[in-house]
């Protein structure tokens, strides 16, 4: 506890504060494009998931079951050295972007397949009914009566995949736990652990806390939105 008060330590940490911004600036990189990714893996196995061809609903429990019970720190060093050892290395950062975007794809998969079985299934064979195709069925009538049903566990998953992109300690990787490790473990800098960690939750708070509150303030507008359309609809009826 010591360090925590020692204004050497903090001068030391405000002295290397390049280190901490590089290391934040490289996890909101990895985080960014691994959201996206995981996104689209998320989509794509998601929708399978109500698919009605059988080999479709496979593919999603194959995937998701194999992920989902697999750790991803197992998939993140597989991925790194099976690559390096057959002669394709493709970077840490590469690699932690694909390993988070199919760790938390298949996560994401299940969050959209739970939305989408929520809604009545009526409401697909209307909308067969009036000749939309499958695609068309769940772009515009399933999934915009599903977001505020994927949206809490969906922000969840982004969050996750911010905090593990520490994962990337494992292969040595430039994201800010890896920096801030260097930095604590340095012959220059070694030492002031408790300020230099505590620098580096600060800023992943800083980052998930901003996230979750946005969201809160997206799902609060989505339900208004809902109790003002509710009366009207309730009188067209």
């Amino acid at each position: 506890m010591a360090g925590l008060f020692s204004a050497e330590d903090w001068l030391m940490v405000w002295n290397y504060k390049d280190t901490f911004i590089l290391g934040f600036i490289n996890t909101l990189q990895t985080a960014v494009v691994g959201i996206l990714l995981a996104l689209i893996i998320g989509i794509i196995i998601g929708l399978m998931a109500a698919s009605e061809k059988r080999i479709f609903r496979l593919i999603n429990r194959i995937y998701v079951e194999f992920i989902q019970n697999t750790p991803l720190l197992l998939q993140i060093c597989a991925l790194y050295y099976a690559l390096s050892f057959s002669g394709y290395k493709i970077g840490i950062l590469i690699t932690g972007i694909i390993s988070l975007g199919i760790y938390h794809g298949a996560y994401m998969a299940e969050v959209i397949r739970a939305g989408i079985g929520s809604i009545p299934k009526g409401q697909f064979e209307a909308a067969y009914s009036q000749g939309f195709s499958y695609i068309g069925t769940m772009y515009h009538i399933i999934l915009p009566q599903s977001i505020k049903i994927i949206l809490p566990p969906m922000v969840n998953q982004v969050v996750n995949l911010i905090k593990n992109t520490s994962c990337l300690y494992i292969i040595g990787g430039s994201d800010l736990i890896s920096l801030t490790y260097s930095f604590v473990t340095g012959a220059t800098t070694g030492g002031a652990y408790a300020p230099a960690y505590l620098v580096s939750g600060l800023l992943f708070f800083i980052i998930c806390f901003s996230l979750s509150t946005l969201a809160g303030v997206w799902e609060a507008n989505l339900k208004k939105k809902d109790v003002a359309v509710s009366p009207e609809l309730r009188e067209a009826v």
